[in-house]
């Protein structure tokens, strides 16, 4: 899938891996809706984007990915503005083992209602065109995160759903690919503190140190050169695509006999 002319709608994307995929969808010809909750910082990344791409290439949108009232309002905003939807990426997300629930609903429950209303504007069968739908799951939906349970099963939950819908996709002619990117740990605000949100779990903070020591840290540019794979490669569908410092690799998923 080449960019240029594409609409592409990113959530989270004030800071961090947000910043980044809003970036390379922009630098690869893109035009891009910016959904965050952080109205200040989202404020601020679309005048730095504006300086670079001009004004007319990106649209700041607050938005929170549990309200389906906000996220409709979002996608009718980004219909209006820019004519229709071709690629979503689904980057909100949080690690917080004390507010659990909160968890819940942003990284797992968001990307579901966020997803089920982008269809109605994506799915083929009711006047869409197609596209893709990007989820950042974490390689914690892979492997356990054995200080973040809560969080392991939220990415576990975004690496399922990213499969049933891309094998619902195929079967049901939506013309839309869904893919799932899961990196390990990512020099972003949320990752710096980490510690601090591990609740119960917070005696396995040494635990957690050796695994960021023996797995490393990426960047994430890093992360965004991977999301961009996926949703330019249109070979990939129904894809867990892990990435690490030392590491890219799709993975291979058992098949039921």
């Amino acid at each position: 899938m080449a960019l240029n002319g594409k609409i592409a709608v990113v959530t989270g994307a004030a800071l961090g891996i947000g910043n980044a995929i809003t970036e390379i969808l922009l630098k690869n010809g893109a035009k891009v809706a910016l959904l965050d909750t952080n109205e200040a910082a989202g404020r601020s990344w679309k005048e730095a984007l504006d300086k670079q791409y001009g004004q007319e290439r990106s649209l700041f949108l607050t938005c929170d990915v549990v309200s389906e009232e906000q996220i409709k309002a979002a996608f009718q905003k980004t219909v209006e503005t820019f004519g229709r939807i071709d690629i979503l990426c689904n980057n909100a997300g949080i690690l917080n083992e004390i507010e659990w629930e909160k968890s819940v609903s942003i990284n797992i429950v968001g990307v579901v209602k966020v997803t089920y209303l982008a269809l109605e504007h994506m799915n083929k069968l009711t006047g869409g065109q197609g596209g893709v739908i990007v989820n950042t799951a974490s390689v914690a939906g892979l492997v356990p995160f054995l200080s973040c349970p809560v969080y392991t099963a939220t990415k576990y939950g975004v690496v399922g759903f990213t499969r049933a819908m891309a094998a619902a996709s195929t079967a049901s002619g939506y013309g839309i690919r869904f893919n799932a990117l899961c990196p390990s740990f990512v020099q972003t605000d949320l990752f710096s503190n980490i510690t601090n949100r591990l609740g119960r779990f917070s005696h396995l903070a040494d635990a957690t140190q050796k695994l960021v020591e023996r797995h490393g840290v990426l960047n994430t540019s890093q992360v965004a050169e991977c999301i961009l794979q996926l949703v330019t490669d249109e070979t990939k569908n129904g894809e867990a695509f892990i990435v690490t410092p030392t590491r890219k690799e799709y993975i291979t998923f058992p098949a039921l006999p």
